[in-house]
């Protein structure tokens, strides 16, 4: 059988091998017609890369109008959101941020079905997917079976189970952590570097808007303490009372810069303790505390140290002395800021946060700023009430000669005395009794005297002037350390000195030995000075409207007509003599 006739493809084959220019060119032909379609499919993964982009600019453009016109914080998050979720094709979006004090994570925008939860679901640092995220500053991808990873935690209030792929971004800004954005899928999902990449972005907006809206609070916040610091000022300039001023301080203090309590400590330096003298609490157990000592507690640290101690929670920290009544008075994080003037320090300020707070570097600054204002307070109000005192002193002076001329007169037309030494004694005595308030008032911080002191003075010096050397006096003052003012403080000494005189010779006249005792007391509305001896007892019968001695006459006067009080003298346990007048 003959061989059919070649085809036409098989002749031109054999031609083309025949004429090597036609091979080539075909050769030629071909690998063109290969990089035409290469070019058609770079030209549409282009076109696939644009419209990625331009869907990414698209999705970005939105999230940067919804984070420029929210009105708050939790809008804006609530937006990004839904964006989010839109824009990356996924079921379900959190976002978490964090909370820098209570170093957790709190979801604070989330899709319907997790809304309830939002402020409730908290996480630490390197808990579950999202606090690793947080923690190593890196994305996640997990393509199914989330719930299995090992670093998933599982929460049953928003339906985790539902969900099988998982996409988890850092918040950054400034190298800060701010948060975390999350968002899943409910069948698995392969994220794509697209996905990612706009994921990130999405959260690098969010973390700048957070971080804009922080440093915008913190601006206005630090505007208002400024002007606050200014208004201390002027108050400060403008009021010579220290009490007055340092209430005035706390309340805007407290006030301004949102603290649940301010409290100013001022340093006794005789006591090595630090005495309440402001507060805004309305605290009863706060305003009792007993005072602390320099170097005891966190305020006496602070005074000790003479440096800013902050605490997250005085409820659980192990030096602070009062955690009891920090909890009823409902305070947690404190700032102890010492007050110094002229590289000393006179005292504390203390400030206190209703819930746990970090106190920044420009809070701390501003607190520091308003401590040193508070310590130029009480200076300046030293020196006022000073200079006040000096000139009201030349006044006392005068009416205290005059009392004691007074005496003096009494003394000549009612008193025998055996000898001139024992008035002239008596008369010296009752000098040096003013003398000792007006030595205190002029070393004392204010405008008042300790009564305590000037009862010590005055056993001292009568000690060393009247009891002869071969008797042998045991005295001791008792009892807080009372603080009256001028007036009082001269009248109470000059009693104090009759009775103490008294009790010497006429109770230990025929006695070699005997103990004199002063109790101080005080409530709310009187003041009871005691002076006891175990010397002679009083003659039976005694009445002290009836008594003929001078210096008895002297105290019911004195306690009558300078203290508004009464006095009483009787046998029991010794010679009993007390004086109580009104605070």
């Amino acid at each position: 059988m003959r061989n059919p006739l070649p085809s036409k493809r098989l002749i031109l084959a054999r031609r083309r091998s025949d004429n090597p220019d036609v091979a080539l060119l075909q050769a030629e032909l071909e690998r063109s017609e290969r990089q035409l379609h290469d070019a058609r499919m770079l030209v549409e993964k282009l076109r696939a890369d644009v419209e990625e982009k331009a869907g990414e600019a698209e999705a970005l453009r939105r999230v940067g109008e919804a984070t420029g016109s929210a009105f708050d914080l939790e809008e804006m998050l609530k937006v990004t959101a839904d964006i989010a979720t839109s824009v990356t094709g996924t079921d379900s979006c959190q976002v978490y941020l964090y909370d820098k004090t209570r170093e957790e994570l709190i979801l604070r925008a989330a899709d319907e079905t997790a809304q309830g939860m939002i402020g409730k679901i908290r996480l630490k640092l390197g808990e579950g997917i999202t606090g690793w995220v947080a923690r190593e500053r890196k994305f996640v991808s997990v393509t199914s079976g989330a719930s299995s990873d090992h670093r998933f935690k599982y929460f049953p209030e928003i339906h985790e189970e539902d969900y099988e792929s998982m996409l988890s971004v850092p918040l950054v800004a400034r190298g800060e952590v701010l948060g975390v954005i999350n968002v899943r899928t409910v069948r698995p999902h392969a994220y794509t570097k697209s996905q990612v990449r706009l994921l990130s972005g999405i959260a690098n907006q969010v973390a700048g808007a957070i971080e804009k809206t922080r440093r915008a609070r913190d601006l206005e916040k630090t505007k208002v303490q400024l002007h606050t610091l200014s208004e201390v000022s002027q108050a400060i300039a403008s009021n010579v009372y220290i009490d007055e001023v340092l209430h005035l301080f706390v309340e805007m203090t407290a006030k301004t810069m949102n603290y649940k309590i301010c409290t100013v400590l001022l340093l006794d330096p005789d006591k090595n303790e630090l005495v309440l003298k402001a507060t805004q609490s309305k605290s009863p157990e706060y305003n009792k505390k007993k005072h602390p000592k320099v170097g005891e507690s966190i305020a006496g640290r602070s005074v000790s140290e003479g440096r800013v101690i902050t605490v997250p929670d005085v409820r659980k920290h192990p030096d602070y002395l009062f955690p009891d009544v920090a909890q009823k008075a409902g305070v947690c994080s404190l700032a102890s800021v010492p007050m110094v003037i002229r590289g000393q320090v006179v005292g504390v300020l203390n400030c206190y946060t209703e819930k746990l707070h970090a106190f920044s570097k420009e809070e701390i600054t501003i607190l520091q700023a308003l401590s040193t204002q508070a310590a130029f307070a009480v200076e300046h109000a030293k020196l006022m009430v000073r200079s006040a005192v000096i000139q009201e002193m030349h006044h006392r002076v005068k009416n205290n000669l005059q009392q004691i001329a007074s005496l003096v007169r009494l003394q000549t037309h009612f008193s025998k005395y055996e000898s001139a030494d024992q008035a002239l004694n008596d008369t010296l005595n009752r000098i040096l009794a003013i003398a000792a308030v007006h030595e205190l008032l002029s070393r004392d911080d204010l405008d008042t005297v300790s009564v305590k002191k000037v009862a010590e003075q005055i056993l001292t010096a009568t000690k060393q002037s009247v009891v002869a050397p071969d008797k042998l006096l045991y005295t001791r003052v008792e009892g807080p350390d009372i603080r009256l003012p001028l007036n009082q403080a001269t009248s109470l000494a000059l009693v104090v000195n009759e009775l103490v005189q008294n009790a010497v010779e006429h109770g230990f006249r025929n006695l070699n030995e005997g103990r004199i005792f002063i109790q101080l007391e005080q409530s709310e509305t009187d003041i009871c000075l005691t002076v006891v001896n175990d010397g002679e007892p009083l003659p039976e019968g005694f009445d002290l409207t009836t008594t003929k001695s001078l210096g008895l006459r002297i105290v019911t006067d004195l306690v009558r007509g300078g203290l508004g009080g009464a006095f009483t003298m009787e046998n029991r346990d010794g010679i009993l003599a007390t004086v109580r007048f009104p605070r």
